[in-house]
């Protein structure tokens, strides 16, 4: 019997693509929250750069997963500023490989929408 991901879990598993690019692209992790709706999701650090507030959001919309809700970063932008820290949102699209009008099941094929980072905050 097929069992859809929770929403924990398709945001856990945004959490591993998004984590995975940034230890690519050299970032250390200061920390790491992966609880819903607790932000930021990644604090990192890099040897000459300043602090970064990653912001991650699962989707399942593939087409455009970079949007986000601009008032709700307005706010967060706020908190950023008073941490010095820049601000980066990773919209992850997942979607059921077979139709986007079904859930993600475990262990079944799934589509992935993440290109890059939306630098809101430089």
């Amino acid at each position: 019997m097929l069992q859809a991901l929770t929403e924990q879990e398709l945001h856990n598993l945004a959490m591993n693509i998004v984590g995975k690019k940034l230890q690519e692209m050299g970032y250390e992790f200061v920390a790491v929250n992966s609880k819903l709706k607790r932000h930021p999701q990644f604090v990192l650090y890099k040897k000459g750069e300043p602090t970064i507030f990653v912001l991650v959001k699962v989707t399942k919309n593939i087409q455009h997963p970079e949007s986000y809700d601009v008032l709700w970063m307005e706010t967060f932008k706020e908190h950023a500023k008073k941490s010095n820290a820049k601000v980066w949102y990773a919209g992850v699209g997942i979607a059921n490989a077979e139709s986007v009008d079904l859930p993600v099941f475990k262990d079944q094929p799934y589509y992935v929408a993440f290109e890059d980072f939306v630098k809101i905050l430089e």
